[in-house]
């Protein structure tokens, strides 16, 4: 079973930064993909970033120049690094694992979730 674990979230002002980490567990066996979304109440759930299994990367246009995303696969953590943050970015950040078998339906594995606040 793969549990997911985020941490970092917190309240800022607009214009700084914040860390956010996501550490999973459990034995992966297949080729896995690590992204961040977010969401806020009442809307749909939003991507914003991933760290692609085969280490591409991409961002959603909102957050493009301001985050970056990285991996470490020894300490199987995905961080999103928040920089100049607006009162826009304020949502619940989501941590997904998304792990691809041959022949196989692919797999999606979520975290609980951490709470990022920016005030202007």
């Amino acid at each position: 079973q793969v549990q997911l674990a985020e941490s970092g979230g917190g309240s800022v002002q607009a214009g700084g930064s914040l860390r956010l980490s996501c550490a999973h567990s459990g034995d992966i066996a297949c080729n896995y993909g690590m992204s961040w979304y977010r969401q806020v109440l009442g809307k749909s759930r939003e991507f914003v970033s991933t760290f692609a299994s085969d280490s591409s990367i991409a961002y959603a246009d909102s957050v493009k120049g301001r985050f970056t995303i990285s991996r470490d696969n020894a300490k199987k953590t995905v961080y999103l690094q928040m920089n100049s943050l607006k009162p826009a970015d304020t949502a619940m950040y989501y941590c997904e694992v998304l792990q691809r078998c041959p022949f196989r339906e692919p797999e999606v594995y979520w975290g609980q979730g951490t709470q990022v606040t920016v005030s202007s």
